[in-house]
Protein backbone atom coordinates (compact mmCIF):
# COMPACT_ATOMS: atom_id res chain seq x y z
CA UNK A 1 0.00 0.00 0.00
CA UNK A 2 1.02 3.32 -0.79
CA UNK A 3 1.95 5.88 1.75
CA UNK A 4 -0.30 8.40 2.68
CA UNK A 5 -0.38 12.06 2.33
CA UNK A 6 -0.45 13.41 5.87
CA UNK A 7 1.20 16.30 7.04
CA UNK A 8 3.70 16.60 4.18
CA UNK A 9 4.13 19.24 2.05
CA UNK A 10 6.45 18.49 -0.70
CA UNK A 11 5.29 17.93 -4.01
CA UNK A 12 8.97 16.63 -5.03
CA UNK A 13 9.26 13.96 -2.39
CA UNK A 14 5.81 12.71 -2.48
CA UNK A 15 6.14 12.15 -6.63
CA UNK A 16 10.10 11.66 -6.99
CA UNK A 17 9.71 7.99 -6.25
CA UNK A 18 5.79 7.33 -6.21
CA UNK A 19 5.47 5.91 -2.78
CA UNK A 20 2.75 8.14 -2.24
CA UNK A 21 -1.15 8.07 -2.57
CA UNK A 22 -1.19 11.06 -4.72
CA UNK A 23 -4.44 12.70 -6.23
CA UNK A 24 -3.45 14.69 -8.97
CA UNK A 25 -4.16 18.84 -9.09
CA UNK A 26 -2.02 19.67 -12.04
CA UNK A 27 -5.17 19.80 -14.10
CA UNK A 28 -5.27 23.33 -12.14
CA UNK A 29 -1.80 24.50 -13.38
CA UNK A 30 -3.35 24.91 -16.98
CA UNK A 31 -6.51 26.91 -16.00
CA UNK A 32 -4.70 29.09 -14.11
CA UNK A 33 -2.16 29.90 -16.91
CA UNK A 34 -5.20 30.50 -19.30
CA UNK A 35 -6.09 32.40 -17.29
CA UNK A 36 -5.66 36.68 -17.95
CA UNK A 37 -4.15 37.72 -14.90
CA UNK A 38 -0.59 36.68 -13.66
CA UNK A 39 -1.55 37.30 -10.09
CA UNK A 40 -3.37 35.66 -8.07
CA UNK A 41 -4.72 34.95 -4.73
CA UNK A 42 -6.27 31.53 -3.17
CA UNK A 43 -8.15 31.26 -0.33
CA UNK A 44 -9.32 28.20 1.45
CA UNK A 45 -10.03 27.06 5.29
CA UNK A 46 -6.52 25.58 7.11
CA UNK A 47 -5.47 22.05 6.11
CA UNK A 48 -7.08 22.01 2.91
CA UNK A 49 -3.72 20.75 0.95
CA UNK A 50 -2.95 24.79 -0.11
CA UNK A 51 0.86 24.20 0.76
CA UNK A 52 1.20 20.78 -1.18
CA UNK A 53 -0.30 22.74 -4.29
CA UNK A 54 1.88 25.61 -3.67
CA UNK A 55 4.44 23.14 -3.95
CA UNK A 56 3.44 21.21 -7.14
CA UNK A 57 3.71 25.11 -8.70
CA UNK A 58 7.22 25.64 -7.70
CA UNK A 59 8.65 22.49 -9.33
CA UNK A 60 6.50 23.19 -12.33
CA UNK A 61 7.73 26.63 -12.90
CA UNK A 62 11.55 26.33 -11.46
CA UNK A 63 14.25 26.32 -14.49
CA UNK A 64 16.38 24.76 -11.48
CA UNK A 65 13.82 21.81 -11.89
CA UNK A 66 13.88 21.21 -15.85
CA UNK A 67 15.89 18.32 -15.99
CA UNK A 68 13.52 15.95 -13.57
CA UNK A 69 10.27 17.42 -14.73
CA UNK A 70 9.60 13.50 -16.05
CA UNK A 71 10.04 11.64 -13.30
CA UNK A 72 8.50 14.55 -10.88
CA UNK A 73 5.42 14.71 -12.56
CA UNK A 74 5.06 11.12 -13.93
CA UNK A 75 1.46 9.81 -14.11
CA UNK A 76 -0.22 13.54 -13.85
CA UNK A 77 -2.35 15.59 -16.42
CA UNK A 78 0.24 18.17 -17.19
CA UNK A 79 2.66 15.98 -17.68
CA UNK A 80 0.22 14.65 -20.75
CA UNK A 81 -0.61 18.54 -21.24
CA UNK A 82 2.20 20.28 -20.60
CA UNK A 83 1.78 24.32 -21.10
CA UNK A 84 3.86 27.13 -22.50
CA UNK A 85 5.77 28.39 -19.73
CA UNK A 86 6.65 24.74 -18.09
CA UNK A 87 10.40 25.54 -16.33
CA UNK A 88 10.62 29.24 -17.46
CA UNK A 89 11.21 31.03 -14.26
CA UNK A 90 13.14 31.29 -11.16
CA UNK A 91 10.66 30.47 -8.19
CA UNK A 92 10.71 32.92 -4.76
CA UNK A 93 9.09 31.65 -2.19
CA UNK A 94 7.96 32.85 0.95
CA UNK A 95 5.85 30.49 3.65
CA UNK A 96 4.69 32.46 6.63
CA UNK A 97 3.41 29.59 9.20
CA UNK A 98 5.07 29.48 12.51
CA UNK A 99 5.98 33.01 13.01
CA UNK A 100 5.32 33.16 16.65
CA UNK A 101 2.96 36.04 17.19
CA UNK A 102 2.11 35.44 21.63
CA UNK A 103 5.80 37.87 21.71
CA UNK A 104 5.94 41.72 21.57
CA UNK A 105 5.72 43.60 18.22
CA UNK A 106 9.56 44.15 18.14
CA UNK A 107 9.89 40.09 18.02
CA UNK A 108 7.45 39.47 15.39
CA UNK A 109 9.37 42.33 13.45
CA UNK A 110 11.98 39.91 13.80
CA UNK A 111 10.50 36.79 13.01
CA UNK A 112 9.04 38.18 9.87
CA UNK A 113 12.49 39.42 8.81
CA UNK A 114 13.68 36.67 9.50
CA UNK A 115 11.40 34.40 7.28
CA UNK A 116 12.20 37.35 4.46
CA UNK A 117 15.88 36.62 4.87
CA UNK A 118 15.63 32.73 4.62
CA UNK A 119 13.42 33.26 1.55
CA UNK A 120 15.95 35.52 -0.08
CA UNK A 121 18.84 33.29 1.02
CA UNK A 122 17.70 30.27 -0.44
CA UNK A 123 16.84 31.99 -4.07
CA UNK A 124 20.19 33.16 -4.07
CA UNK A 125 21.73 30.10 -3.20
CA UNK A 126 19.25 28.24 -5.25
CA UNK A 127 20.92 30.80 -8.88
CA UNK A 128 24.09 31.29 -7.82
CA UNK A 129 24.50 34.54 -6.21
CA UNK A 130 27.40 34.28 -3.99
CA UNK A 131 28.35 37.89 -2.70
CA UNK A 132 24.65 38.56 -2.31
CA UNK A 133 23.95 35.58 -0.30
CA UNK A 134 26.26 37.72 2.03
CA UNK A 135 25.39 40.86 1.82
CA UNK A 136 21.73 40.26 3.58
CA UNK A 137 23.06 39.11 6.57
CA UNK A 138 23.40 42.58 7.75
CA UNK A 139 20.06 44.10 6.59
CA UNK A 140 17.34 43.63 9.10
CA UNK A 141 14.47 45.63 7.57
CA UNK A 142 11.58 43.67 5.57
CA UNK A 143 11.60 46.75 3.04
CA UNK A 144 15.25 47.14 2.67
CA UNK A 145 15.70 43.46 2.10
CA UNK A 146 12.75 43.03 -0.43
CA UNK A 147 14.60 46.14 -2.44
CA UNK A 148 18.11 45.44 -2.28
CA UNK A 149 16.82 41.54 -3.73
CA UNK A 150 14.93 43.44 -6.51
CA UNK A 151 17.88 45.54 -7.50
CA UNK A 152 20.25 42.31 -7.70
CA UNK A 153 17.69 39.90 -9.80
CA UNK A 154 16.36 42.87 -11.86
CA UNK A 155 17.41 41.01 -14.60
CA UNK A 156 15.83 37.28 -13.41
CA UNK A 157 12.24 36.35 -14.60
CA UNK A 158 10.49 35.39 -10.75
CA UNK A 159 7.70 33.47 -9.98
CA UNK A 160 6.63 34.43 -6.91
CA UNK A 161 4.86 31.85 -4.49
CA UNK A 162 3.48 33.11 -1.02
CA UNK A 163 2.16 30.56 1.36
CA UNK A 164 -0.31 31.61 4.46
CA UNK A 165 0.41 35.12 3.72
CA UNK A 166 -2.25 36.23 6.34
CA UNK A 167 -1.69 33.26 9.30
CA UNK A 168 0.14 35.64 11.82
CA UNK A 169 -1.48 38.57 11.09
CA UNK A 170 -5.03 37.13 11.69
CA UNK A 171 -3.76 35.56 14.93
CA UNK A 172 -2.57 39.16 15.87
CA UNK A 173 -6.33 40.79 14.84
CA UNK A 174 -7.73 38.22 17.36
CA UNK A 175 -5.96 39.65 20.43
CA UNK A 176 -5.24 43.20 19.21
CA UNK A 177 -6.85 44.99 16.45
CA UNK A 178 -4.34 47.77 16.52
CA UNK A 179 -1.63 46.21 16.46
CA UNK A 180 -3.20 44.62 13.29
CA UNK A 181 -3.95 47.96 11.62
CA UNK A 182 -0.39 49.24 12.42
CA UNK A 183 1.29 46.79 10.68
CA UNK A 184 -0.90 46.05 8.27
CA UNK A 185 -1.73 49.59 7.57
CA UNK A 186 0.10 52.77 5.58
CA UNK A 187 3.44 53.12 7.21
CA UNK A 188 3.21 49.58 9.02
CA UNK A 189 6.03 46.85 7.65
CA UNK A 190 4.26 44.28 6.30
CA UNK A 191 2.35 47.00 4.32
CA UNK A 192 5.57 48.48 2.93
CA UNK A 193 6.93 44.37 2.28
CA UNK A 194 3.90 44.24 -0.27
CA UNK A 195 4.35 47.50 -1.04
CA UNK A 196 7.71 46.63 -2.49
CA UNK A 197 6.29 43.34 -4.35
CA UNK A 198 3.60 45.34 -5.95
CA UNK A 199 6.86 47.43 -7.46
CA UNK A 200 8.63 44.49 -8.58
CA UNK A 201 5.28 43.48 -10.86
CA UNK A 202 5.16 46.82 -12.55
CA UNK A 203 9.06 46.88 -13.68
CA UNK A 204 8.47 43.40 -14.55
CA UNK A 205 11.04 41.30 -12.44
CA UNK A 206 7.98 39.61 -10.98
CA UNK A 207 5.95 38.28 -13.78
CA UNK A 208 3.58 35.67 -12.36
CA UNK A 209 2.58 35.70 -8.76
CA UNK A 210 0.30 32.87 -6.48
CA UNK A 211 -0.68 33.70 -3.00
CA UNK A 212 -2.83 31.66 -0.59
CA UNK A 213 -4.15 32.06 2.68
CA UNK A 214 -7.19 31.38 4.61
CA UNK A 215 -9.10 35.15 5.16
CA UNK A 216 -9.07 38.46 2.94
CA UNK A 217 -8.80 40.45 6.27
CA UNK A 218 -4.90 41.12 5.51
CA UNK A 219 -5.71 41.30 1.93
CA UNK A 220 -8.46 44.05 2.28
CA UNK A 221 -6.13 45.98 4.48
CA UNK A 222 -3.37 45.95 2.33
CA UNK A 223 -5.66 46.85 -0.92
CA UNK A 224 -4.49 50.35 -1.73
CA UNK A 225 -0.87 49.26 -1.47
CA UNK A 226 -1.24 46.27 -3.11
CA UNK A 227 -4.48 46.35 -5.27
CA UNK A 228 -2.74 43.73 -8.01
CA UNK A 229 -3.81 40.65 -7.40
CA UNK A 230 -6.96 38.92 -8.61
CA UNK A 231 -9.08 37.11 -6.10
CA UNK A 232 -9.93 33.59 -7.48
CA UNK A 233 -11.14 32.20 -4.36
CA UNK A 234 -15.19 31.93 -5.25
CA UNK A 235 -14.83 31.19 -8.56
CA UNK A 236 -16.53 28.20 -9.78
CA UNK A 237 -13.64 26.71 -12.12
CA UNK A 238 -11.53 26.52 -8.84
CA UNK A 239 -14.01 24.79 -6.27
CA UNK A 240 -11.82 21.98 -6.12
CA UNK A 241 -8.61 23.35 -6.60
CA UNK A 242 -7.70 22.45 -2.64
CA UNK A 243 -9.48 19.73 -0.93
CA UNK A 244 -10.78 16.53 -2.11
CA UNK A 245 -13.69 15.99 -4.29
CA UNK A 246 -15.74 12.66 -4.36
CA UNK A 247 -13.94 10.74 -6.93
CA UNK A 248 -10.97 11.08 -5.21
CA UNK A 249 -11.92 10.29 -1.65
CA UNK A 250 -13.68 6.95 -3.71
CA UNK A 251 -9.94 6.41 -5.60
CA UNK A 252 -8.42 7.39 -1.81
CA UNK A 253 -10.18 4.09 -0.17
CA UNK A 254 -10.34 1.90 -2.68
CA UNK A 255 -6.45 2.01 -2.76
CA UNK A 256 -5.88 1.94 0.57
CA UNK A 257 -8.40 1.15 3.19
CA UNK A 258 -10.66 -0.87 0.42
CA UNK A 259 -7.85 -2.67 -0.88
CA UNK A 260 -6.07 -4.08 3.05
CA UNK A 261 -9.82 -4.83 4.88
CA UNK A 262 -11.91 -5.55 1.98
CA UNK A 263 -14.39 -7.19 4.17
CA UNK A 264 -15.20 -3.85 5.67
CA UNK A 265 -18.61 -2.18 5.14
CA UNK A 266 -17.73 -0.06 2.85
CA UNK A 267 -20.90 2.04 2.25
CA UNK A 268 -20.76 2.94 6.08
CA UNK A 269 -17.13 3.81 6.13
CA UNK A 270 -17.51 5.96 3.45
CA UNK A 271 -20.91 7.83 4.72
CA UNK A 272 -18.16 8.31 8.09
CA UNK A 273 -16.10 9.85 6.20
CA UNK A 274 -18.76 12.42 4.30
CA UNK A 275 -20.43 12.99 7.73
CA UNK A 276 -17.22 13.98 9.34
CA UNK A 277 -15.00 16.00 6.58
CA UNK A 278 -17.12 16.57 3.64
CA UNK A 279 -19.71 19.52 3.29
CA UNK A 280 -17.74 22.83 1.44
CA UNK A 281 -19.00 24.50 -1.12
CA UNK A 282 -17.16 27.29 -2.87
CA UNK A 283 -19.66 28.48 -5.10
CA UNK A 284 -22.97 27.96 -5.42
CA UNK A 285 -22.61 27.20 -9.42
CA UNK A 286 -19.94 24.38 -8.65
CA UNK A 287 -21.39 20.98 -8.93
CA UNK A 288 -20.36 19.35 -6.02
CA UNK A 289 -19.01 19.80 -2.46
CA UNK A 290 -15.04 18.73 -1.33
CA UNK A 291 -14.04 17.34 1.51
CA UNK A 292 -11.33 18.48 3.82
CA UNK A 293 -8.02 16.92 2.36
CA UNK A 294 -5.71 16.89 5.09
CA UNK A 295 -8.89 15.19 7.33
CA UNK A 296 -9.27 13.00 5.17
CA UNK A 297 -5.85 11.63 5.09
CA UNK A 298 -5.51 11.77 8.13
CA UNK A 299 -8.18 9.21 8.51
CA UNK A 300 -6.85 7.08 6.06
CA UNK A 301 -3.12 6.95 8.09
CA UNK A 302 -5.01 6.31 11.28
CA UNK A 303 -7.23 3.69 10.27
CA UNK A 304 -6.44 0.39 12.01
CA UNK A 305 -5.25 -1.58 9.12
CA UNK A 306 -4.54 -5.16 11.48
CA UNK A 307 -7.98 -5.01 13.03
CA UNK A 308 -9.90 -2.97 10.33
CA UNK A 309 -10.84 -0.96 12.72
CA UNK A 310 -12.51 2.81 12.52
CA UNK A 311 -9.46 5.33 14.25
CA UNK A 312 -9.57 5.83 17.94
CA UNK A 313 -10.28 9.52 17.23
CA UNK A 314 -11.65 11.23 13.94
CA UNK A 315 -10.08 14.43 14.63
CA UNK A 316 -6.06 15.24 14.81
CA UNK A 317 -5.52 16.85 18.16
CA UNK A 318 -3.32 18.89 16.37
CA UNK A 319 -5.85 20.12 13.73
CA UNK A 320 -8.58 20.42 16.58
CA UNK A 321 -5.94 22.96 18.66
CA UNK A 322 -5.31 24.75 15.22
CA UNK A 323 -9.46 25.18 14.64
CA UNK A 324 -9.40 26.21 18.34
CA UNK A 325 -6.77 28.85 17.91
CA UNK A 326 -8.78 30.11 14.52
CA UNK A 327 -11.61 30.19 17.13
CA UNK A 328 -10.44 33.53 18.66
CA UNK A 329 -11.17 35.81 15.64
CA UNK A 330 -14.55 35.27 17.04
CA UNK A 331 -13.77 38.23 19.44
CA UNK A 332 -13.77 40.69 16.08
CA UNK A 333 -16.08 43.55 16.44
CA UNK A 334 -19.35 42.99 18.61
CA UNK A 335 -18.47 39.86 20.24
CA UNK A 336 -22.16 39.65 21.86
CA UNK A 337 -23.34 40.01 17.94
CA UNK A 338 -21.46 37.38 16.88
CA UNK A 339 -22.13 34.98 20.11
CA UNK A 340 -25.80 35.25 19.06
CA UNK A 341 -25.15 34.70 15.09
CA UNK A 342 -23.31 31.69 16.10
CA UNK A 343 -26.20 30.59 18.75
CA UNK A 344 -28.77 31.10 15.81
CA UNK A 345 -26.50 28.95 13.65
CA UNK A 346 -26.36 25.81 16.28
CA UNK A 347 -30.25 25.93 16.95
CA UNK A 348 -31.10 26.37 13.71
CA UNK A 349 -28.43 24.66 11.64
CA UNK A 350 -28.62 27.54 9.11
CA UNK A 351 -28.01 31.54 9.24
CA UNK A 352 -28.93 34.24 6.04
CA UNK A 353 -26.47 36.47 5.17
CA UNK A 354 -23.74 37.61 2.19
CA UNK A 355 -20.09 37.59 1.67
CA UNK A 356 -18.38 40.56 1.43
CA UNK A 357 -16.01 41.74 -1.42
CA UNK A 358 -14.02 44.20 1.07
CA UNK A 359 -13.61 44.96 4.82
CA UNK A 360 -12.99 48.11 6.26
CA UNK A 361 -11.94 47.64 9.57
CA UNK A 362 -11.25 51.44 10.76
CA UNK A 363 -15.59 51.17 10.72
CA UNK A 364 -18.01 48.73 12.11
CA UNK A 365 -17.33 45.50 11.93
CA UNK A 366 -20.47 43.96 10.41
CA UNK A 367 -23.13 40.85 10.78
CA UNK A 368 -21.96 39.89 7.02
CA UNK A 369 -18.42 40.83 7.69
CA UNK A 370 -18.30 38.04 10.34
CA UNK A 371 -20.20 35.53 8.72
CA UNK A 372 -17.78 36.48 5.11
CA UNK A 373 -14.96 35.36 8.26
CA UNK A 374 -16.19 32.29 9.55
CA UNK A 375 -17.28 31.00 5.92
CA UNK A 376 -13.50 32.04 5.15
CA UNK A 377 -12.23 29.82 7.87
CA UNK A 378 -14.11 26.87 6.91
CA UNK A 379 -17.05 27.09 9.94
CA UNK A 380 -20.01 27.65 7.66
CA UNK A 381 -20.58 26.56 3.93
CA UNK A 382 -22.70 27.18 1.24
CA UNK A 383 -25.80 25.77 1.72
CA UNK A 384 -28.17 27.06 -1.24
CA UNK A 385 -28.32 31.03 -2.74
CA UNK A 386 -31.37 33.17 -1.53
CA UNK A 387 -31.82 36.44 -3.87
CA UNK A 388 -30.61 39.86 -3.71
CA UNK A 389 -26.63 38.47 -3.55
CA UNK A 390 -27.39 36.62 -0.17
CA UNK A 391 -26.86 32.53 0.67
CA UNK A 392 -28.18 30.69 3.40
CA UNK A 393 -25.42 29.11 4.99
CA UNK A 394 -24.94 25.88 7.19
CA UNK A 395 -22.17 24.04 9.11
CA UNK A 396 -20.88 21.66 7.01
CA UNK A 397 -19.73 18.54 8.79
CA UNK A 398 -19.42 16.85 12.23
CA UNK A 399 -16.00 17.73 12.82
CA UNK A 400 -17.30 21.45 12.55
CA UNK A 401 -20.13 20.93 14.37
CA UNK A 402 -18.08 19.73 17.52
CA UNK A 403 -16.13 21.89 17.49
CA UNK A 404 -18.79 24.74 18.09
CA UNK A 405 -20.80 23.08 20.66
CA UNK A 406 -17.44 22.59 22.41
CA UNK A 407 -16.96 26.27 22.08
CA UNK A 408 -20.51 27.25 22.63
CA UNK A 409 -20.22 25.03 26.07
CA UNK A 410 -17.28 27.25 27.08
CA UNK A 411 -18.92 30.49 26.02
CA UNK A 412 -22.41 29.27 28.31
CA UNK A 413 -19.89 29.03 31.25
CA UNK A 414 -18.08 31.69 31.23
CA UNK A 415 -20.88 33.93 30.15
CA UNK A 416 -23.03 32.58 32.55
CA UNK A 417 -20.71 32.01 35.48
CA UNK A 418 -22.21 28.41 35.48
CA UNK A 419 -20.38 26.24 37.91
CA UNK A 420 -18.87 23.08 36.94
CA UNK A 421 -18.94 20.26 39.35
CA UNK A 422 -16.49 18.50 38.00
CA UNK A 423 -14.73 17.97 34.64
CA UNK A 424 -17.15 17.28 32.28
CA UNK A 425 -14.74 14.15 30.75
CA UNK A 426 -15.24 12.39 33.75
CA UNK A 427 -19.22 12.70 33.76
CA UNK A 428 -19.37 11.82 30.22
CA UNK A 429 -16.80 8.87 30.97
CA UNK A 430 -19.21 7.81 33.84
CA UNK A 431 -22.60 7.83 31.63
CA UNK A 432 -20.42 5.67 29.27
CA UNK A 433 -19.89 3.12 32.34
CA UNK A 434 -23.61 3.13 32.69
CA UNK A 435 -23.86 5.67 35.79
CA UNK A 436 -25.88 8.40 34.61
CA UNK A 437 -26.67 10.59 37.40
CA UNK A 438 -23.60 12.79 37.73
CA UNK A 439 -24.19 13.84 34.07
CA UNK A 440 -28.02 14.16 34.81
CA UNK A 441 -26.93 16.25 38.25
CA UNK A 442 -24.33 18.21 36.10
CA UNK A 443 -27.13 19.11 33.42
CA UNK A 444 -29.77 19.44 35.54
CA UNK A 445 -27.49 22.58 37.00
CA UNK A 446 -27.15 23.92 33.88
CA UNK A 447 -30.31 23.88 32.50
CA UNK A 448 -31.81 25.40 35.68
CA UNK A 449 -29.18 28.35 35.95
CA UNK A 450 -29.84 29.52 32.54
CA UNK A 451 -33.91 28.79 31.95
CA UNK A 452 -34.18 31.00 35.32
CA UNK A 453 -32.52 33.84 33.79
CA UNK A 454 -34.58 33.53 30.66
CA UNK A 455 -37.47 32.24 31.47
CA UNK A 456 -39.91 33.11 28.84
CA UNK A 457 -37.49 32.81 26.11
CA UNK A 458 -36.33 29.54 26.64
CA UNK A 459 -37.23 26.78 24.82
CA UNK A 460 -37.18 23.56 23.51
CA UNK A 461 -34.54 23.84 21.29
CA UNK A 462 -32.25 26.20 23.62
CA UNK A 463 -32.38 22.71 25.92
CA UNK A 464 -31.66 20.58 23.04
CA UNK A 465 -28.87 22.56 22.03
CA UNK A 466 -27.09 22.76 25.98
CA UNK A 467 -27.66 19.31 26.35
CA UNK A 468 -25.74 19.03 22.98
CA UNK A 469 -22.91 21.26 24.02
CA UNK A 470 -22.46 19.42 27.20
CA UNK A 471 -21.84 15.64 25.11
CA UNK A 472 -19.68 17.35 22.75
CA UNK A 473 -16.73 16.80 25.05
CA UNK A 474 -17.65 12.95 25.07
CA UNK A 475 -14.40 11.96 22.28
CA UNK A 476 -15.51 8.41 22.72
CA UNK A 477 -19.13 8.51 21.06
CA UNK A 478 -20.33 9.94 17.76
CA UNK A 479 -23.36 11.92 18.32
CA UNK A 480 -25.99 12.23 16.17
CA UNK A 481 -28.44 14.88 16.53
CA UNK A 482 -32.00 14.50 15.26
CA UNK A 483 -30.70 11.83 12.66
CA UNK A 484 -33.55 11.04 9.82
CA UNK A 485 -34.49 7.68 10.91
CA UNK A 486 -37.56 6.08 8.53
CA UNK A 487 -38.96 9.61 8.59
CA UNK A 488 -38.77 9.93 12.44
CA UNK A 489 -36.37 11.95 14.46
CA UNK A 490 -34.54 10.62 17.65
CA UNK A 491 -33.34 13.84 19.26
CA UNK A 492 -29.60 12.62 20.03
CA UNK A 493 -27.94 8.94 19.38
CA UNK A 494 -24.72 8.62 21.00
CA UNK A 495 -22.74 5.49 19.22
CA UNK A 496 -19.74 4.24 20.65
CA UNK A 497 -16.88 4.85 18.67
CA UNK A 498 -15.58 0.93 19.22
CA UNK A 499 -17.21 -1.87 20.61
CA UNK A 500 -14.96 -1.20 24.05
CA UNK A 501 -17.54 2.16 25.07
CA UNK A 502 -19.90 -0.07 27.29
CA UNK A 503 -23.24 2.03 26.59
CA UNK A 504 -25.16 3.48 23.74
CA UNK A 505 -27.76 6.09 24.44
CA UNK A 506 -30.91 7.21 23.17
CA UNK A 507 -31.84 10.23 24.31
CA UNK A 508 -35.76 12.08 23.10
CA UNK A 509 -35.97 15.86 24.59
CA UNK A 510 -38.92 17.31 25.86
CA UNK A 511 -39.46 20.89 27.62
CA UNK A 512 -41.83 21.71 29.77
CA UNK A 513 -43.96 25.03 30.39
CA UNK A 514 -45.55 26.06 33.61
CA UNK A 515 -48.54 25.61 31.28
CA UNK A 516 -48.18 22.39 30.29
CA UNK A 517 -49.32 19.29 31.68
CA UNK A 518 -46.67 17.33 32.53
CA UNK A 519 -48.41 13.75 32.49
CA UNK A 520 -48.99 14.38 28.85
CA UNK A 521 -45.23 15.38 27.85
CA UNK A 522 -44.11 12.59 29.64
CA UNK A 523 -46.66 10.04 28.04
CA UNK A 524 -45.97 11.96 24.69
CA UNK A 525 -42.26 10.97 25.12
CA UNK A 526 -42.52 7.95 25.79
CA UNK A 527 -44.55 7.04 23.38
CA UNK A 528 -42.06 8.53 20.48
CA UNK A 529 -39.56 6.62 22.46
CA UNK A 530 -40.99 3.31 22.16
CA UNK A 531 -41.50 3.92 18.40
CA UNK A 532 -37.56 4.71 17.55
CA UNK A 533 -36.75 1.61 19.30
CA UNK A 534 -38.81 -0.41 16.62
CA UNK A 535 -36.94 1.09 13.95
CA UNK A 536 -34.80 -1.04 12.08
CA UNK A 537 -31.36 1.34 12.58
CA UNK A 538 -32.33 1.70 15.96
CA UNK A 539 -33.23 -2.06 16.92
CA UNK A 540 -29.24 -2.71 14.95
CA UNK A 541 -27.67 -0.40 17.87
CA UNK A 542 -26.03 -3.01 20.79
CA UNK A 543 -25.86 -2.14 24.14
CA UNK A 544 -28.48 0.77 23.73
CA UNK A 545 -30.08 1.99 26.61
CA UNK A 546 -33.34 4.73 25.72
CA UNK A 547 -33.97 8.18 28.40
CA UNK A 548 -36.51 10.27 27.74
CA UNK A 549 -35.16 13.57 29.30
CA UNK A 550 -37.85 16.21 30.71
CA UNK A 551 -36.64 19.37 31.11
CA UNK A 552 -38.15 22.52 33.14
CA UNK A 553 -37.09 25.81 34.64
CA UNK A 554 -36.87 23.16 37.98
CA UNK A 555 -33.81 21.24 36.29
CA UNK A 556 -34.14 17.66 34.21
CA UNK A 557 -35.51 14.11 34.59
CA UNK A 558 -34.11 11.67 33.34
CA UNK A 559 -36.40 8.51 33.18
CA UNK A 560 -35.24 4.89 31.27
CA UNK A 561 -37.64 3.24 29.09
Amino acid sequence: MKKIIYGESNFRKVKINNDYLYIDKTEFIEKLENLNESFLIFLRPRRFGKSLFLSTLQYYYDENSAHEFDDIFQETYIKKHPTPLKSSFRILFFEFSGIDIDGDRERLFEQFTFKIKMSIGKYFSNYGYTEEYKDIEHINNPTSLMEYFFEKSKHDQIYLLIDEYDQFANAILAYNMKDFLDIVGKGGFVRSFYEVLKGATQTGVVQKMFITGVTPITLDSLSSGFNIVSNISNEEKFNALAGFRQDEVNYSLEETLFKKCPNVDKEEIAQKIKEWYNGYLFNVKADERIYNATLVNYFLSKYDYERCEMPTKMLDSNVASDYKAIMKLFNIGDIDRNYTLLKELIENNQILGDIKDRYNLNQEFSRDDFITLIYSMGFISIEKESFGGEFYFCIPNYVIKMLYFNYFAIELKKRNNLQMNQDIKVLLRALAMGDYVPFNEQLNEVVKTLSNRDHQGFNEKHFHVITLALLSFAEFYFIDSQPELNNKYPDILLIGRDEKVPNNYLFELKWKKEKDSYESIKEEGMRQVEGYKQLDKVKSIPKLRSFLLIGSKDGVEFLEL
